[in-house]
């Protein structure tokens, strides 16, 4: 089992990578492999990038509801974890996620495809973490 102050897999800089790329299906594929043998916090987080990685898949595809919808519950489990997991700067992605879906709301679904594309989230890196040394716990 990962834990989040861990160094990212392989896989999981690949699945960076995907998403930063806007290859979201790719990264929803990526993810779910790393999902589905996990438990707890890691679970949650890995189901919280994945959500959102598809939500942004369905905005691309034109999908209004889907990609609120899967914005929505994408933050709610990312807000389960620690700010920053396997390197991933996760406050960041909460607060760009949610900008993305108010944008969303607010454009409708006649209007979607004008979503400015500086919105558009990416997968940043925390820089200079620091985590507790296990004398420090």
């Amino acid at each position: 089992m990962l834990q989040c102050k861990e160094s990212p897999s392989g896989q999981m800089l690949l699945a960076i990578r995907q998403f930063n790329s806007r290859e979201w299906y790719d990264c929803h594929e990526t993810i779910e492999e790393l999902w589905l043998g996990e438990k707890g916090e890691m679970r949650d987080f890995l189901q919280g990038t994945l959500q959102i990685s598809v939500a942004m898949l369905h905005w691309h595809n034109g999908n209004h509801g889907g990609a609120i919808s899967l914005l929505t519950s994408g933050v709610t489990y990312l807000k389960r974890v620690p700010d920053v997991c396997l390197w991933v700067d996760v406050a960041t992605l909460i607060a760009d996620s949610d900008k993305v879906r108010l944008a969303l709301e607010s454009l409708g679904k006649d209007h979607m495809e004008s979503l400015e594309s500086t919105l558009i989230p990416q997968i940043k890196t925390a820089s200079a973490v620091r985590f507790p040394s296990p004398t420090e716990e």
